[in-house]
């Protein structure tokens, strides 16, 4: 049976989020494996622009919640607009990108729909004739693979970087209004101020190309030649965690389960060994570089790319050959 795919999608003075897109690339590829349609939902207030983006994907529809009350996030407000409209549309899965925004209200939109909840999918696959989702556990330590037991509606959230924008498919659909009369959205708090908490701060998961360097750069005083190679490459600098924990980059560098989680074009991993908990936080990248001096390291494992030997002879030929190339 075909089933029907909501995805809510996260906008912000009416742009999209990025992960909104990979979360509407996850609503079709599940539509595909059910055989299925998928609709998009936008809410907030001034969200026109939002809902044109997302109607430029191929979906059946992209629903717009326009409300003053939906205008800055309270999670009351949200699952009150959210529940009355997946309640009367009854859709079997609602999709939601994996952010701070949405693991603070989804869980309880779950329990007030008495819904299935699914957080974190990496992977669907349908193959074997029965639907199933990848997910971590442990941290990221381990993948496990999951179904969903019996029936109803299930809510699942998309992990940032399983699913590359690069594979949307294009489309155009209509725009149309979600009937909010008579639904009585209110917030469960009183909203004083909106601090942006270290607003000048990188976000790495803008960054198309990341130069990420490890324990094996040697100490802050040693990173000149990182530094030439991220500017030559238009790049930001990130880092695993004992560089953050040694105090040589800033605590905002940090890739990995206890840090951000990154998907660019291009990953560079510079002195890096590939501990599972950085992994977590790139494996989404298309395309890795890695060099270490030890052949063993598990970065290679996932490397596109490897370089055996001492970073600090290889960047600045590296760094040579870039400006060569570029004469």
């Amino acid at each position: 049976m075909a089933k029907k795919i909501w995805v809510v999608l996260q906008q912000k003075d009416g742009k999209l989020h990025r992960m909104s897109r990979e979360a509407i690339v996850a609503g079709q590829r599940l539509a595909h494996a059910t055989g299925g349609s998928v609709e998009a939902v936008v809410l907030g207030s001034g969200v026109a622009e939002a809902a044109s983006e997302a109607a430029s994907f191929e979906l059946e529809a992209v629903w717009k919640a326009d409300h003053e009350a939906l205008g800055t996030y309270t999670p009351g407000a949200y699952i009150s607009a959210l529940a009355a409209a997946v309640s009367s549309a009854k859709p079997d899965f609602v999709l939601f990108p994996h952010t701070y925004q949405s693991v603070d209200y989804f869980p309880r939109l779950a329990h007030q729909l008495e819904a299935g909840l699914l957080p974190e999918v990496t992977e669907m696959d349908a193959s074997t004739g029965e639907l199933q989702f990848k997910r971590p556990v442990l941290g990221g330590k381990m993948t496990a693979t999951v179904r969903v037991k019996g029936e109803g509606m299930v809510l699942l959230s998309v992990q940032s970087g399983a699913f590359s924008v690069d594979d949307a498919v294009a489309g155009s659909c209509e725009v149309r209004d979600l009937d909010l009369a008579g639904t009585p959205i209110t917030a469960d708090r009183v909203l004083l101020g909106v601090e942006e908490v270290g607003g000048d701060q990188v976000d790495l998961s803008k960054a198309e190309v990341v130069v990420a360097v490890g324990r094996g750069v040697g100490g802050a005083d040693k990173m000149a030649s990182v530094e030439e190679l991220a500017e030559l490459l238009g790049a930001e600098i990130g880092a695993s965690r004992p560089v953050i924990d040694n105090g040589w980059l800033p605590r905002d560098r940090q890739i990995g389960s206890s840090g951000q989680t990154v998907a660019p074009k291009l990953y560079l991993a510079i002195g890096i060994s590939g501990a599972i908990q950085h992994l977590v936080g790139m494996k989404a990248s298309s395309v890795v570089v890695a060099i270490n001096k030890d052949p063993g390291a598990p970065i290679f494992t996932v490397a596109d790319y490897g370089v055996v030997g001492d970073l600090h002879e290889i960047l600045p030929a590296l760094n040579e050959a870039i400006r060569e190339a570029r004469a």
